[in-house]
């Protein structure tokens, strides 16, 4: 290889590593959407604290738990045994989203700047 073929390898590189991150990465969510089965059961606008409870599948063992703040939501509490959708803490980019799969509920972040790939379609 020559010297420009270095230089074209490395300035291509370079250029991958610095689009992929901005092509994936959402704007600022603006409300949040939360599921059952797929059915929107509320929209709340991330513009202020609040908090709801949502009957899903394990409905005898208790509601899910979803807490807004300014610009970020999250699954505060389920009653799945793992916690996954627990874990993943606060969200705050467009186009993020917690599942919480044994209570049938879903958490996601709409906004003007959509990610062009979630994670479902990833």
């Amino acid at each position: 290889m020559l010297p420009g073929d270095w230089f074209l390898l490395i300035a291509g590189a370079l250029t991958v590593i610095t689009l992929v991150p901005l092509i994936l990465m959402g704007g600022p969510a603006e409300k949040a959407v939360v599921k059952r089965d797929g059915v929107v059961l509320a929209e709340l606008p991330l513009d202020a604290a609040r908090q709801i409870r949502v009957e899903g599948a394990l409905a005898n063992e208790g509601a899910t738990v979803i807490e807004t703040r300014p610009g970020a939501a999250r699954v505060a509490s389920d009653p799945g045994p793992r916690q996954y959708c627990v874990q993943q803490g606060w969200l705050t980019r467009s186009g993020a989203i917690a599942i919480c799969a044994p209570s049938h509920i879903s958490l996601q972040l709409i906004g003007h700047g959509e990610a062009a790939v979630d994670t479902l379609a990833y």
